[in-house]
């Protein structure tokens, strides 16, 4: 139950003042396929073109979508920024979801590529979304306001995508986000594994209990 395949989307090259660090960073840029019982999804789907400033900014390094529409029956998003939903217009009858604060600040304009929004049939939700029994999408607020992660309950664990929650596997703990507590109430007690957009790296462990 819920198998979950990790999907290399190629690279991003971040400069410095971006992250605070010494120097520009080479980031990966992951997506993940799920089965879940009946459910077939693309969590994130690549790097979006069409901004020749964007591209000379992050020197991006596009890897080919391995999936089509033929293949899922919904794409999350965990949020609109070009690097996540660059893959979006094949799946143009497949429903999208999307938290609508999300939605409604990217078309505002001046936050992502424009164009990488049209021609994609999103469904807009307000907070928390069972897709079944077991998958459910989670707001998880913080790189952008309308951010959400999807988890995945195997039974006896729990699996979360995080997107870009956090950047890095060492930072979910440091200290928990405010939605962590959320996610340990999904898990009472069991192990649960952490993935993420830009990190390899994975979290695991057990969340403690909500405050």
């Amino acid at each position: 139950m819920g198998r979950i395949g990790r999907v290399e989307l190629g690279s991003l090259t971040r400069p410095a003042e971006e992250w605070g660090g010494p120097h520009a960073r080479v980031e990966p840029v992951l997506g993940y396929v799920v089965r879940h019982d009946d459910v077939r999804l693309m969590f994130d789907t690549g790097i979006g073109t069409g901004s020749p400033e964007t591209d000379a900014h992050y020197g991006p390094v596009r890897h080919p979508l391995p999936v089509g529409p033929q293949d899922v029956d919904l794409v999350v998003n965990c949020h609109l920024h070009f690097d996540h939903i660059g893959g979006n217009q094949r799946f143009p009858a497949t429903p999208v979801l999307v938290q609508r604060r999300e939605l409604a600040v990217a078309r505002a304009g001046g936050y992502t590529i424009d164009a990488l929004l049209d021609g994609v049939r999103y469904e807009e939700l307000d907070g928390e979304y069972v897709i079944a029994p077991g998958l459910r999408v989670v707001p998880t607020p913080g790189h952008t306001e309308g951010h959400q992660s999807l988890v995945v309950d195997h039974g006896d664990r729990v699996t979360v995508l995080a997107g870009q929650a956090c950047d890095f596997a060492h930072e979910f703990t440091a200290p928990y986000p405010p939605w962590a507590g959320r996610l340990a109430e999904l898990a009472d007690g069991r192990p649960v594994r952490v993935l993420f957009a830009h990190d390899h790296d994975l979290w695991e462990g057990t969340l403690p209990p909500p405050r």
